[in-house]
């Protein structure tokens, strides 16, 4: 039998006879054949899938909701956005699958069979998350649920159906539901798979499958969208019902949402699955210094974002006469309060300390600076640091599973009062907002939110008014944390990415106060002027250090001189398969508009 070589150092057995020092097997490794008999074999093989399989650095998706100095090639467009060649690039990689397959290949050798049960379903949760990334990134993908060796045949088969694929994660889903641990059995640890991650994760998937064969107009044999639908309202019903989560909430409405994302340790009551960070052992993330430093990429918020947030009485910003040319005071004043725990607003201070902060344009494109996971700056050390943040990432939260809720409903046609009141009002709740109200939304859609220059043009029907609250407050709720690019592509809405991408509006040359002291903190100043000669505020020339839209006057405008290509409606909503892969495997397909290898 061939024997398999795992990567696990164990100490070296001592030989004790010549039969022994004549074994061919390497006596400082652990053979194919004696591992997985463990419960803690099971868990050591399937701790990397943590990880190498979720998303690290959400913050850092780039999109038209989060701008940075140089713009993503999806945000290009065009012919910026080629097709990979070298085989296994592009994010056509099956790696960790093989792993995956490997351990549920072998996991009944344990003969404990609660462990066998539990790392089956974890390892299964992981198999559907890898494969519904690969679905939404290429669509139709070969499905292998068994290890695959160089000489199998499988190796080189064509790409299975979507619904194919898509129906196994859902088994592969329903059946972690079932086999994975339950919150209790580790209350304070969200950074182990559990049956609510599961339950959120399906809620997540489907609601995907669901609202992109709807927008796409996707039937394929076996189940449609509504199926889909109906699976993602279950799933996030079923976890609601569990009670074991809820929304972090001290009744400070002004701070609960900011605190959430910068506590050193995750709260387990809302962080379903969280990726733990800690200077205990070294493992920092950037996520304050690319918001702090200059050389950290210059993040920052659109316009169109900002105006999606209501006025703190439940209005629209967006209905106010002049609203596009308010100065900032007067834009971020009165605003739902998640707004000034997004970016800095007038009165801005770091978590711990006292003195105020204006928007610091070394650090963003747009004026709007994001301040979301941005901690205290003294550190577990006591030591002020902005480079190094300890705060844990959010990859399933209980506000998440709410929304899908909701969203699940609504675009089944299904949505009540009663369930809006159970989902989103409970986030309103927490940031001291009005209640969304089925009929109102319905009765008088937002302009602004269907307005092909800011917002969804596709959105019909009778819930078309709550559909796009829905998204608002997706966006409002969930900025910065890795999801905008993938409801792009489920809402068929690539077209967000060529609409202006613009910032803080200047009427002209002159000081401004943007901390609302009264006092200025920023100068703009043309060529033609002597650049003033101030202390304690930002001086910039337009033109050259800061550019605007409309020359000398009209919003800031970084990107300028960055030409984007558009998107393409028929090429951009999957990637294109690797040249090298598809010579290698001439059974698999190219997408269509993507290079392709002469079949001939």
């Amino acid at each position: 039998m061939k024997k398999i070589i795992l990567g696990l150092s164990v100490a070296l057995v001592a030989l004790t006879s010549c039969e022994d020092a004549i074994n061919l097997n390497p006596q400082d490794r652990v053979t194919e054949s004696d591992y997985f008999k463990t419960a803690g074999d099971l868990e050591m093989f399937s701790n990397p899938f943590y990880n190498n399989l979720l998303n690290k650095e959400p913050e850092r998706e780039k999109s038209d909701f989060y701008l940075t100095q140089t713009l993503s090639d999806v945000m290009l467009g065009g012919t910026k956005r080629v097709t990979p060649t070298k085989a296994g690039t592009g994010g056509w990689s099956w790696a960790q699958l093989r792993r995956i397959n490997s351990l549920l290949d072998r996991v009944d050798r344990c003969p404990d069979k609660e462990a066998v049960a539990k790392y089956s379903g974890v390892t299964r949760f992981f198999r559907a998350l890898f494969y519904f990334e690969k679905v939404m990134r290429f669509g139709d993908v070969p499905w292998y649920e068994h290890e695959i060796g160089s000489a199998d045949a499988d190796l080189y088969k064509p790409r299975d159906s979507r619904e194919l694929v898509m129906a196994n994660v859902v088994a592969d889903l329903d059946f972690a539901i079932e086999n994975c641990p339950a919150k209790s059995a580790e209350p304070n640890n969200p950074f182990r798979v559990t049956r609510g991650a599961a339950l959120a994760l399906k809620a997540r998937i489907c609601l995907f499958e669901g609202t992109f064969r709807k927008y796409h107009n996707i039937n394929l044999e076996g189940h449609d969208y509504n199926w889909y639908l109906s699976q993602a309202a279950d799933a996030a019903e079923k976890l609601m019902s569990l009670n074991e989560y809820k929304l972090y909430s001290t009744g400070k409405p002004a701070e609960d949402y900011l605190n959430l994302f910068t506590f050193e340790d995750a709260n387990p009551d809302e962080y379903i699955l969280a990726i733990r960070f800690t200077g205990a052992t070294g493992a920092y993330h950037e996520a304050a210094s690319s918001t702090l430093q200059p050389t950290g990429g210059q993040p920052g918020f659109p316009r169109k974002l900002v105006y999606q947030y209501l006025m703190k009485d439940g209005s629209r910003y967006t209905d106010q006469a002049g609203y596009a040319t308010k100065s900032f005071v007067d834009m971020v004043k009165d605003r739902d309060p998640r707004l000034a725990q997004s970016i800095r607003t007038t009165g801005y201070h770091r978590i711990g300390k006292t003195d105020i902060l204006a928007p610091d344009f070394t650090a963003t494109t747009t004026g709007f600076q994001p301040i979301k996971f941005v901690q205290s700056p003294l550190l577990e050390s006591g030591q002020l640091d902005n480079k190094r943040s300890t705060c844990d990432m959010p990859v399933l939260r209980y506000g998440e599973v709410l929304l899908n809720y909701a969203e699940a409903k609504a675009e089944a046609g299904t949505l009540t009062q009663a369930d809006l009141d159970k989902s989103i009002n409970l986030l309103r709740n927490r940031a001291g907002m009005p209640h969304l109200s089925l009929a109102s939304a319905n009765s008088n859609p937002d302009p602004f939110l269907e307005d092909p220059n800011f917002g969804y043009t596709n959105v019909t029907g009778s819930n078309k008014g709550v559909i796009l609250e829905i998204r608002r407050e997706r966006a409002v709720e969930f900025v910065m944390e890795g999801s905008r690019m993938m409801d792009l592509l489920r809402w068929r809405a690539g077209y967000c990415l060529d609409q202006d991408i613009y910032g803080m509006y200047f009427p002209g040359p002159g000081e401004y106060d943007l901390t609302g002291d009264g006092k200025p903190d920023l100068y703009l100043y043309t060529a033609s002027q002597a650049k003033p000669n101030v202390k304690d505020a930002q001086v910039y020339r337009i033109g050259s250090e800061i550019l605007l839209s409309e020359g000398e006057s009209g919003y800031t405008n970084y990107h300028k001189s960055q030409p984007r290509n558009g998107w393409n409606n028929n090429r951009d909503y999957y990637y294109g398969l690797p040249i090298d892969d598809l010579s290698l495997n001439k059974n698999l397909t190219q997408n269509p508009g993507w290079e392709d290898i002469d079949r001939k």
